[in-house]
């Protein structure tokens, strides 16, 4: 397996250079074809403005929404005009309430995309309705790069979060091109259940597995010293000097999560290093 369409997604200048940068870092290490989609977005509610008037703030934010586009179009190709990677870019235009299907449509076909943090400040909604209209409707893995983070040249050292869920499984599949790459992986168990499937070797039947393909794996059993496990994750990736974290996404139900958070808001909001999700 190798990754042979990286795409990236732009629905602002400020946001989402870095997730570009990253993206053609990436596809140039990958010998793969980057594709952009520059992505306007009308934000408006038309139920909240008076009879009559829904047509012309339709039309006006639909033109806004082109000319966004547009703009963030010209930046891309301003951005990736110099480089010799075969690249490619599309300018959309979609309402919010159309977002996902969007995304889902042109994310589809491609091996990996690359995405700026869903949270932070002067983030909406349709920053995390992107990421995750890719994981589950796109069925693709997401590289979300933290802010202020820039993409290594070289991965070397990456973080497995395993727990044996499908998602957990389903990332390290989908992140074997990093792994086969990296010099150094830890699978970082945390806190394993007494009486599990694996409870006689923790890790071992995963590290059987990578090792098959290639990838020197070791196993890191950590206690549960802290509340969270996106603090455990982040403070073991630190130890280790971690490049990348793989990790399964959404174990629980999104409404869950975004209501009462979970490992995956969690590590969104506070990871210092690039993170692969898969569900």
């Amino acid at each position: 397996m190798n990754y042979r369409t990286v795409t990236t997604i732009m629905t602002d200048t400020n946001h989402c250079k870095g997730a570009l940068e990253a993206a053609k870092t990436v596809a140039t290490q990958h010998d793969a074809h980057l594709e952009v989609l520059c992505l306007g977005i009308d934000r408006s509610q038309q139920g909240f403005y008076y009879a009559g008037a829904s047509a012309m703030v339709v039309h006006d934010n639909l033109e806004q929404a082109r000319d966004d586009a547009a703009e963030l179009e010209a930046c891309a190709r301003q951005a990736l005009s110099a480089h010799a990677l075969p690249w490619s870019t599309a300018a959309l235009t979609t309402q919010l309430v159309a977002l996902n299907g969007v995304v889902a449509h042109r994310t589809r076909f491609s091996d990996l995309v690359v995405l700026p943090r869903p949270y932070g400040e002067g983030r909406g909604h349709d920053a995390e309705a992107i990421v995750e209209a890719a994981l589950f409707d796109g069925a693709v893995p997401v590289l979300v790069l933290p802010d202020g983070a820039k993409y290594p040249h070289a991965v070397s050292k990456i973080v497995v979060a395993w727990n044996e869920s499908p998602e957990a499984l389903c990332a390290v599949r989908q992140a074997m091109p990093f792994l086969q790459q990296a010099d150094s992986v830890s699978v970082a168990i945390i806190d394993p259940p007494q009486h599990g499937p694996e409870r006689s070797d923790p890790g071992g039947a995963l590290c059987q597995f990578l090792a098959r393909h290639g990838v020197r794996a070791e196993v890191s059993v950590l206690a549960k010293t802290m509340p969270r496990i996106s603090d455990i994750l982040n403070r073991h990736a630190n130890d280790r000097s971690a490049d990348m974290i793989v990790m399964g996404a959404y174990g629980h139900s999104r409404f869950r999560e975004s209501i009462l958070g979970g490992a995956t808001r969690h590590m969104l909001e506070v990871a210092e290093v690039p993170i692969v999700l898969a569900h």
